[in-house]
């Protein structure tokens, strides 16, 4: 890594001199890639700026790109705009540590003037140029000029040392305003929805890449890092990266709802949760999880399990329509979890119905949006989201699963250490839903013939 010399003042070599200066400013080709063509987001995201714009008429509101996060002394981690700067404004990857968009009240009318307030880029002939290593085109690249921003996103353009002082860069939205955000962002529009097809798309395409590499981890003291590393790879090949921390959970450690240490081995007889998705460039991410067969054939023990789970899952796509309520996915999926392990006699007697003693193997809820944020919508009040009513354009997720824990002293022995999860990405359609993942296998004689396929 460069030494980054206006915040490490020790390890500061270049010269200072004026001829140096001179001569770093001079003889530099034009850019031949000028960026005039508009993004295909801008019209969408114009439509999302109109109907902000209306919910609040009167009230100036900023929404900052935020800022570049130190990962360690004077290095950052990659940027990645804020959800709601990229929804408003349509743009993604690279885009744009510490912008703000400004929605100005128009005097006397109806609306607003939305600005967009950029750091402009150091381009030659600026000291900048090749000293300043946030902006400067020696240290991170070619960035879009001003005229070049306004022209991609058909908002109006402005340095950002020309925002006015009485506009806080750093100041998140109000309350109100990230909630109507949320709100807007439960419905997709055509463009997110094709955005979502794509990194789903992509991710299955990760998975199949997954199978192949299972005798490798089988071999490496750290299996579950080869399966994360061959994941997060193909993420960064294919989109921007990956939406999420990947889960790649061998053996007890599926129990582990959010295990992302990944550092365990992955041994045959197991089972292999896989918990991923690949953010494409527009940043919309993809959420998929399959359990598979490490060695490629369920025990008759783990299958019992996986079609309790497949069971659920498919019990709760199949009352997916507009009308119901977001909530009675959930409870679709949770009435065959509590039917089938009372039958198979897990759950135990309980005095108050409303205990739900089953749900201390699945705790989790069964579904939540998806779109630039894995969890999307999360600001949303809990009337418009839990009790919300589906419409056409939602996407979700639909994600039931089973965890019985090494030191689960209720569960039966042979269950203790197998955790099952199933997740797809659905969206609703005018009449139903459309699982958008249906492409991976999810039944178990389909998953155990695609594993042994791909490892051929």
């Amino acid at each position: 890594m460069n030494d980054k010399d206006e915040t490490n003042k020790a390890r500061t070599t270049r010269p200072t001199t004026q001829e140096f200066k001179d001569f770093m400013g001079e003889h530099w080709a034009p850019h031949e890639d000028v960026e005039v063509t508009r993004i295909a987001a801008a019209p969408f995201a114009a439509e999302r700026r109109a109907g902000l714009s209306a919910a609040f008429p009167g009230t100036r509101i900023s929404v900052p790109a935020g800022e570049l996060k130190t990962r360690a002394n004077d290095t950052d981690y990659r940027f990645r705009p804020s959800s709601d700067f990229t929804y408003l404004t349509g743009l993604g990857i690279d885009h744009e540590p510490g912008a703000v968009l400004v929605f100005e009240p128009r005097e006397g009318a109806e609306g607003h003037d939305v600005v967009l307030y950029l750091v402009p880029p150091a381009q030659p002939g600026d000291e900048g140029f090749y000293s300043d290593p946030a902006a400067g085109e020696f240290w991170i690249g070619r960035r879009p000029g001003l005229a070049e921003f306004e022209a991609m996103t058909g908002i109006a353009t402005k340095a950002l040392a020309d925002l006015p002082e009485s506009v806080d860069a750093a100041a998140e939205p109000g309350e109100d305003v990230r909630a109507a955000l949320a709100e807007m962002r439960f419905v997709k529009d055509e463009y997110e929805i094709q955005q979502l097809r794509d990194a789903v798309d992509a991710t299955i395409a990760g998975f199949e890449r997954v199978v192949p590499e299972l005798p490798r981890a089988i071999a490496h003291k750290r299996g579950e890092r080869v399966i994360e590393a061959t994941f997060d790879g193909h993420a960064r090949e294919e989109g921007n990266a990956v939406g999420y921390e990947t889960i790649a959970a061998a053996g007890a450690h599926a129990t582990t709802l959010h295990w992302i240490s990944n550092t365990g081995q992955v041994r045959e007889g197991d089972l292999l949760l896989l918990d991923a998705g690949v953010e494409v460039e527009s940043l919309y991410t993809a959420d998929i999880t399959r359990t598979l067969p490490i060695d490629g054939t369920f025990t008759p023990t783990q299958r019992r399990v996986y079609e309790i789970v497949l069971e659920a899952a498919d019990a709760a796509f199949a009352i997916v329509k507009p009308g119901i309520r977001f909530l009675d996915v959930h409870l679709a999926a949770m009435e065959v979890i509590e039917q089938r392990l009372t039958e198979w006699g897990i759950a135990p007697a309980q005095q108050d119905p409303e205990s739900k003693l089953y749900r201390r193997w699945m705790v989790h809820g069964t579904s939540h949006h998806l779109g630039l944020d894995v969890h999307d919508c999360a600001e949303a009040k809990r009337e418009l989201y839990l009790e919300g009513v589906l419409e056409p354009g939602m996407v979700f997720t639909i994600e039931p699963g089973l965890y019985f824990q090494e030191g689960d002293l209720v569960a039966p022995e042979e269950l203790r250490g197998i955790g099952v999860r199933i997740e797809d990405d659905i969206v609703v359609t005018e009449d139903g839903a459309e699982n958008l993942s249906a492409a991976l296998p999810r039944d178990p004689d389909e998953v155990e013939a695609w594993i042994k396929r791909l490892s051929r």
